[in-house]
């Protein structure tokens, strides 16, 4: 253990692990949204809507749970990503880049600038209109997507830009799940929401009474508090972060190692995470399963969108303009107030045309923004019409942060030699 009673820090290398997972995991989404978009528009797309509207059925006793492959991968898997981003955000609070609050301080502020600004522009194109639940599409960054498009610019990316960048989606995130929770949740049934209490209510307790090093209990009362918020009207997605953010992190006298966190492939343990606690252990756990499983079919089934059939609309004009305007606008403009007002620094090695292309990145939505346009639209034609809006400024977004950046550090590298 590292810096104070009973805390675990991430191993020196744990960020540029983290980077590059999540770079991998960015590219991995390309390949299954490129292949979910052919896919929809060729010939084969009744077999296309097929696989996503196939009925799986689970039945347990009385109860029984009957929805589509799509609905399974949105409120079933898509929990367990939600599970990891809420491990991701306690990790990060406690002990990572939004631990300092001189350090969070430029995160946080660029993240509310880059959440409040697009969703007022697409409030603004959508007012009065039946599209206007949908304001919550263009708020959150996806952080595998935006870190997949910086990788392709290897080491000239200062490493304080992508921990800049990655810091933003992370409070972005939790600015997502709280978004959720309060605006994209109704129809309550207090019975089941209950039952979700008492579930997250017991792990707490067991993680503050008996340190919770056994994963085993908490897949148990996670199991409840998902089926209690999915009867009760609210997303599985916030009773997977309330359940994350119960996890201890520190680790008890005699706790395993972490296998294979830390350090290059191969290496082992690291010191620091020698007697990692529970919040490590079960983050490095799901990981590969979010990273290679999870959010890739949650893109191949989501991302197709039949061209033919959805017609672009306001909703697809204010999901487009929010990010690819509204995420780097807020993003600069709450970044340079933050820098003017002296409650925060660029990052090392980081100019301002640095910070124009990481808002551009900021702009690639597609995980999250996809999620609640979901929520938001469910069964109605405006879901697809938000989709289109969503795909093609997450791809404008990509392309354009990655030649703002590719011309700045071109700049970078010709002043450097002379």
């Amino acid at each position: 253990m590292a810096g104070g009673k009973g805390r675990v820090r991430p191993a020196p290398g744990a960020w540029q692990e983290f980077l590059a997972s999540e770079a991998g995991a960015g590219i991995l989404l390309i390949a299954c949204a490129v292949i979910a978009m052919i896919w929809a528009n060729s010939p084969a797309y009744e077999a296309y809507r097929a696989l996503k509207e196939l009925p799986v059925a689970l039945r347990l006793g009385s109860m029984e749970l009957d929805m589509t492959l799509a609905e399974w991968v949105k409120h079933g898997l898509m929990s367990i990503f939600f599970l990891a981003v809420g491990l991701e955000i306690k990790r990060e609070l406690l002990a990572g880049e939004l631990a300092d609050p001189r350090r969070a301080a430029l995160a946080v502020i660029a993240a509310v600038g880059g959440m409040v600004v697009p969703a007022a522009i697409y409030s603004v194109v959508n007012a009065g209109g039946p599209g206007a639940p949908g304001w919550g599409i263009p708020m959150a960054t996806d952080i595998a997507f935006a870190l997949g498009v910086l990788s392709l610019l290897g080491p000239r990316v200062p490493v304080g830009l992508k921990v800049f960048l990655t810091a933003v989606a992370i409070v972005d995130d939790l600015g997502a799940v709280l978004v959720i929770a309060l605006f994209y949740s109704g129809g309550l049934q207090p019975g089941p929401l209950l039952l979700m209490a008492v579930a997250l209510a017991g792990a707490l307790a067991y993680g503050r009474l008996a340190r919770g090093q056994h994963l085993a209990v908490y897949l148990l009362f996670g199991l409840l508090a998902w089926y209690g918020s999915l009867q009760g009207g609210i997303s599985p997605s916030v009773a997977a972060v309330l359940l994350a953010l119960t996890v201890p992190m520190e680790a008890t006298e005699g706790a395993g190692p972490a296998r294979g966190t830390g350090g290059p492939a191969g290496s082992g343990t690291t010191p620091a995470h020698a007697a990692a606690g529970p919040l490590h252990r079960l983050e490095h756990m799901l990981s590969p399963w979010v990273t290679y499983a999870i959010l890739p079919l949650f893109a191949l089934l989501t991302a197709g969108v039949s061209l033919e059939a959805a017609s672009p609309s306001r909703v697809t004009m204010g999901a487009f303009l929010g990010l690819l305007l509204g995420k780097p606008a807020g993003l600069l403009s709450a970044s340079w107030l933050a820098v003017r007002a002296g409650w925060a620094s660029l990052p090392a090695g980081t100019g301002w045309s640095a910070m124009a292309g990481a808002g551009l990145l900021a702009g690639i939505g597609f995980t999250m923004s996809l999620f609640i346009a979901g929520l938001a639209f469910d069964g109605t034609p405006y879901l697809d019409q938000a989709k289109i809006g969503v795909l093609t400024a997450s791809a404008v977004a990509g392309i354009a942060g990655l030649a703002v950046l590719s011309a700045g550090t071109a700049r970078s590298a010709t002043r450097a030699t002379r």
